[in-house]
C-alpha cells in the first residue's frame, strides 16, 4: 500500500477532537484543543490536559494519514482521556492504518535511524553467545538462519531473560544467565527460543500482533530438554531475582 493522500489540515484534525469531546462529554464545554506533530521514534500518539487546554501530539510519520483514521484516533484518545470505553469501530479503522505494511516499514525505518540499541559483548564470563548461536543454528536450522547481533544485557534481569529486536537485528540475553550456576542447556534453550522469533517472524492479523504462533510453539518443543528447561526457569526465578538485586 502506498499513501498518496494529501495531508489534511490541523484545523480539520482539531474538529475531530472537538466532535469527540461533544459526543463523549456532553455535560461539559469543549476545551481548547492544540494539535501538533511530533518526531516520535515510533507510532506514538499522546493527549494531555494542561491549564484547561488539551494538547494532542501525533507522530509526524502520520502527516499523510487520511481523515478516517485521524477521526478514529481522535475518538480513541478522547475516550481514554475521559476513561470511557473506546468504540470497536474506531479501533478497527485506526489499527488497520497503523498495521499496514507501509506504516510498519516507516516505523521500523525511523527506529533504525533514531533508536539506539545498547550492545555490550557476546562473550560473557562463562558463556559465548556467538558459539551457542552457531551450534543451535547447525543442529536446528541447518546453519541457514541469518546471524543477528548477539549481546549480553547491561544489567542482570530476571523478568525478561532474553528478547529479539527485529528492528535492530539483535538478540539480547540477560546477564543473569552468564553464571556457572546456570546450566549450559538453559542458555542454549533461551537462545534457541529467540532464534525462533527470526525463523517465525511476528504475524500481523486484524490489527493484532502474534509473536508465538502455533507453529512457533510446535518448533519450540523440538528442543531436546524443553520441559526440563521450562521447569528450571520457573523454579529459579527467585534466585535470579536475588542475584539481580545484588550490587
Amino acid at each position: 500500500m502506498t499513501n498518496t493522500h494529501d495531508p489534511i489540515s490541523l484545523e480539520e484534525i482539531r474538529s475531530f477532537y472537538e466532535e469527540a469531546f461533544r459526543e463523549l462529554n456532553r455535560d461539559s464545554p469543549v476545551p481548547p484543543v492544540d494539535i501538533s506533530y511530533y518526531p516520535y521514534v515510533g507510532l506514538n500518539q499522546t493527549i494531555r490536559v494542561r491549564d484547561g487546554s488539551v494538547y494532542v501530539r501525533i507522530a509526524d510519520m502520520c502527516r499523510d494519514m487520511p481523515a478516517a483514521p485521524h477521526r478514529a484516533l481522535a475518538y480513541i484518545l478522547v475516550a481514554k482521556l475521559l476513561r470511557r470505553r473506546v468504540r470497536a469501530e474506531a479501533n478497527r479503522i485506526y489499527d488497520a492504518y497503523v498495521s499496514s505494511e507501509e506504516m510498519r516499514n516507516r516505523s521500523n525505518d525511523r527506529k533504525r535511524s533514531h533508536g539506539r540499541k545498547v550492545v555490550t559483548t557476546s562473550k560473557g564470563e562463562v558463556y559465548d553467545l556467538d558459539e551457542i548461536f552457531d551450534n543451535m543454528n547447525f543442529w536446528f536450522f541447518g546453519g541457514k538462519l541469518p546471524k543477528p547481533v548477539l549481546t549480553w544485557s547491561v544489567k542482570k534481569t530476571y523478568r525478561i531473560l532474553a528478547h529479539h529486536d527485529a528492528t535492530h537485528d539483535t538478540i539480547v540475553v540477560s546477564k543473569s544467565l552468564d553464571s556457572r550456576s546456570v546450566p549450559r542447556f538453559i542458555v542454549e534453550y533461551i537462545v534457541y527460543h529467540e532464534m525462533l522469533h527470526i525463523h517465525h517472524p511476528t504475524v500481523h492479523h486484524k490489527g493484532r500482533r502474534y509473536n508465538h504462533t502455533p507453529v512457533f510453539r510446535r518448533d519450540e518443543k523440538k528442543f531436546p530438554r524443553y520441559q526440563e528447561a521450562e521447569e528450571w526457569i520457573e523454579q529459579s526465578v527467585r534466585k535470579l531475582k536475588r542475584n539481580a538485586r545484588k550490587k
